[in-house]
């Protein structure tokens, strides 16, 4: 009988998923201690039980974990958390440990998760205990996705000297350099816009994870999760986005043709100190070489991916939540260009890159169909267009604006239409009414 059991679809799925799960954080492990002579995110993750870690995207990990317990099972996983921080705090505040700015507490949110998996394991049973492990897993891969991301951005760096930046910034021109546009108007908006964008910039996965745990807020009473949510997107566009920067390789306007910014990058390394006074002139592209320490991770831009991401899944929540949504969906577009750290066409890259995985994501959870094969493949065509002509017809795009420009709207708008009109098919219709039937009257 027990045979039986693990011969069912869904184990050996989720089987095999834990087995490349596995295999793939450990090839990040070699990886970065191959190229960059660091630890990776096993060892990282590993370090965090006991080393003053980043608090924020471990209690996000908490939170999200907490979806599957009770109030009163919250209440007791958030009392370990801070009881086990505050001896932390003690421990290093009477050693006199050094700590780096802003990693006081953090471990506490960690053992809690920790704890949790142990409990699971030893004291619960059936669907119980697969509900459970499954929110530890959902908080533990928050976690994690953060640090395999670093990882990726290092072998970006190492195994990719030379970058493509002269010929996106040659294709934005059928844009009409956004970035260099939208830095000026930041600049004249100093220092309240920059503070303001900075800040959401730098708070996306805050944002995420209120999305996600608005759609996540039925789990513990349904003894469920729903089969699609936001933590599934945001998960797939971290994993297959780092693959895109190691084909395509692009560091940003900030870095390519302006000052860097603190710790990398440079005018050393600099095509030109133009950002963003100074359009790029039209000249023939070429690679050029850069450092081994600026990331290569312009193209998509994933921040743009991530944000579209929430603004669809906030579709279905309170006005509160879609206008939060619309909002960070705004001001990171306005983000990633003021600051320089992205082009135009990266943002169009980015938004057809996330309705395509999202595409792909509910066509799998409802039944492949017709309508989501063609949704999938048109989208992943489009895609692979826009990347082919960024790198083999930058002079054309620049040379005829008129032209590519628009083209380059239409591609985005198509996708977003066949988007919107395939998941309005995919929604469930509401059963009219049942109408009483007519009585005869009484004589």
């Amino acid at each position: 009988m027990k045979f039986t059991a693990w011969r069912q679809p869904r184990v050996i799925l989720w089987a095999t998923a834990c087995v490349v799960a596995i295999g793939f954080l450990v090839a990040l492990e070699i990886a970065a201690r191959r190229y960059g002579g660091v630890p990776g995110p096993i060892t990282n993750q590993a370090r965090e039980v006991v080393f003053a870690p980043k608090p924020g995207p471990l209690y996000g990990g908490l939170a999200l974990m907490m979806v599957v317990l009770t109030w009163r099972q919250r209440f007791i996983a958030a009392g370990v958390a801070i009881g086990v921080d505050v001896v932390f705090i003690l421990v290093r505040w009477a050693v006199d440990a050094e700590v780096p700015e802003g990693q006081f507490f953090g471990n506490g949110a960690l053992w809690a998760m920790l704890g949790c998996a142990v409990v699971a394991i030893t004291r619960r049973t059936g669907q119980e205990r697969v509900l459970l492990l499954k929110g530890v897993g959902l908080g533990l891969l928050l976690v994690t996705g953060r640090k395999t991301g670093d990882t990726w951005l290092l072998i970006t760096a190492k195994t990719r000297p030379t970058v493509f930046d002269p010929y996106v910034a040659v294709a934005d021109h059928a844009l009409g350099n956004p970035s260099w546009l939208a830095g000026r108007i930041l600049e004249a908006t100093a220092p309240i816009g920059t503070h303001v964008l900075d800040l959401v910039y730098a708070q996306l996965a805050v944002a995420a994870v209120a999305v996600a745990l608005y759609q996540l807020r039925n789990v513990a009473s349904e003894r469920r999760f729903p089969r699609h949510h936001l933590v599934r997107t945001f998960l797939v566009i971290g994993l297959l986005g780092p693959a895109i920067y190691m084909i395509f390789p692009v560091v940003g306007p900030i870095f390519a043709y302006g000052p860097g910014t603190s710790g990398t990058g440079g005018v050393q390394w600099a095509v030109a100190d133009l950002w963003p006074d100074t359009p790029p002139p039209i000249s023939v592209p070429h690679p050029v070489t850069y450092d081994g320490i600026t990331p290569r991770n312009c193209m998509p831009s994933l921040h743009t991916a991530w944000a579209t991401a929430i603004f669809i899944h906030s579709r279905k929540g309170p006005r509160i939540l879609r206008f939060a949504g619309t909002f960070w969906l705004t001001a990171t577009l306005g983000a990633t260009l003021g600051f320089g750290y992205h082009y135009g066409v990266d943002l169009i890259a980015g938004v057809v890159f996330t309705l395509t995985v999202e595409a792909a994501l509910r066509a799998f959870d409802r039944g492949w169909d017709r309508q989501g094969v063609q949704l999938v493949a048109y989208g992943t065509t489009v895609f692979a267009v826009l990347l082919v002509s960024y790198r083999y017809l930058p002079m054309d795009m620049a040379a005829h604006p008129r032209v590519f420009g628009p083209l380059l709207i239409l591609a985005l708008a198509s996708v977003i239409y066949g988007y919107v009109r395939t998941t309005r098919l995919w929604e469930p219709k509401a059963a009219p009414a049942l109408q009483p039937k007519p009585q005869p009257e009484p004589i």
